[in-house]
């Protein structure tokens, strides 16, 4: 059995079988779309912009936790693929409450990575997720599938709401 924390796409189309979905939070972490994606939401030669996680004291970033227990390997490969652009398997307590009541697999992306954008500001981050395409579809369209997903978890995310709104 493994648990897997999803705080991006993996949220609204997990594409993969699991036993368990439950609301779950990370600490010390944000959400940023602050990753370049080359191959999902984007091209080689023009990146769309993606969630990582960036690390921030006090922070709460919050998502979903998928239990996998049949095809375990085969689930994390396919996932390992579906990451491969700069992310890496990481692992972290998720919580429901005050305490944790998991390890996670989670796939970061962090500044060290090839395909990283880092920050930018509010605007110029929506500019370039709304000329962004690639061949899992429109930029724009994963931000706000994003920003839904994170409302029908009842999770707010000022970050993901501020660029869902400047880049419709």
């Amino acid at each position: 059995m493994s648990w897997v924390f999803a705080y991006g796409s993996l949220i609204f189309r997990p594409s993969f079988a699991f036993a368990e979905r439950r609301r779950a939070f990370v600490r010390g972490y944000s959400r940023r779309l602050w990753q370049g994606s080359p191959d999902h939401r984007g091209v080689p030669e023009a990146p769309g912009r993606v969630a990582t996680l960036v690390r921030e004291d006090g922070a709460l970033c919050g998502g979903l936790a998928y239990r996998i227990e049949e095809d375990r390997e085969r689930i994390l490969a396919e996932l390992d693929v579906r990451e491969q652009a700069g992310f890496v398997r990481t692992m972290l307590p998720v919580f429901d409450g005050p305490a944790p009541f998991a390890e996670a697999i989670v796939w970061v992306a962090d500044e060290t990575n090839p395909h990283f954008l880092g920050h930018a500001s509010d605007e110029e981050i929506a500019a370039h997720i709304r000329k962004s395409h690639g061949p899992s579809g429109a930029n724009v369209d994963y931000v706000l599938r994003l920003r839904e997903a994170l409302r029908a978890l009842e999770i707010d995310d000022p970050h993901v709401e501020a660029i869902a709104r400047l880049a419709t």
